[in-house]
C-alpha cells in the first residue's frame, strides 16, 4: 500500500463511530439460568424479524448503548426470537404477554418490564435499573 492510499483509508477510519455495538446473544433453552447463576444482570428483549415495535425499541437500544458504553459493559442482553421461543418455558414463567417487551433480571428477581413501548425515557430509565443492578 503507499503512502496516500494508507492516508486516505486512516482518514477515513477517524470518520467512523469509535464505539462497536457487541451483538446481543441469541437466547438457548438455559442460557437465561446459567447467566443468572453467574451473578449477570441480564436485559431480555422479546422480539420478532417483523415487528415494527421492536424494531424501534432496538434502534433506541442501540442508540443508548452508543451513547453509553457502560450498558454493555455491565448488562447481559440476551435476543429472545418471539416466533422460535414465543411458547417457550422461558415466556410461560416470566409470563411475557406479547413480543415487543423488555425485562431486566437479577438472581431471582425481575427488576423491571418494559411492553410494547419505544420511548426513550422509559427505556433509557430501565437501561438504569439494569446499570443501576449490575454495578452495585
Amino acid at each position: 500500500m503507499d503512502r496516500r492510499h494508507f492516508l486516505a483509508l486512516a482518514g477515513a477510519s477517524l470518520a467512523l463511530p469509535r464505539v462497536a455495538l457487541a451483538a446481543p446473544l441469541a437466547y438457548k433453552p438455559g442460557l437465561v439460568q446459567e447467566r443468572l447463576a453467574a451473578g449477570d444482570t441480564v436485559f431480555l428483549e422479546f422480539k420478532a424479524s417483523w415487528c415494527s415495535t421492536c424494531a424501534a425499541q432496538e434502534r433506541v437500544l442501540n442508540a443508548l448503548k452508543a451513547e453509553n458504553p457502560a450498558y454493555e459493559q455491565a448488562i447481559t442482553f440476551i435476543d429472545v426470537d418471539w416466533d422460535q421461543y414465543g411458547r417457550s418455558d422461558l415466556v410461560k414463567s416470566l409470563r411475557i404477554p406479547r413480543r415487543s417487551t423488555l425485562v431486566v433480571l437479577k438472581g431471582d428477581q425481575e427488576l423491571g418490564r418494559i411492553v410494547a413501548q419505544t420511548g426513550k425515557a422509559t427505556i433509557t430509565e430501565l437501561m438504569n435499573t439494569a446499570l443501576g443492578a449490575a454495578t452495585a
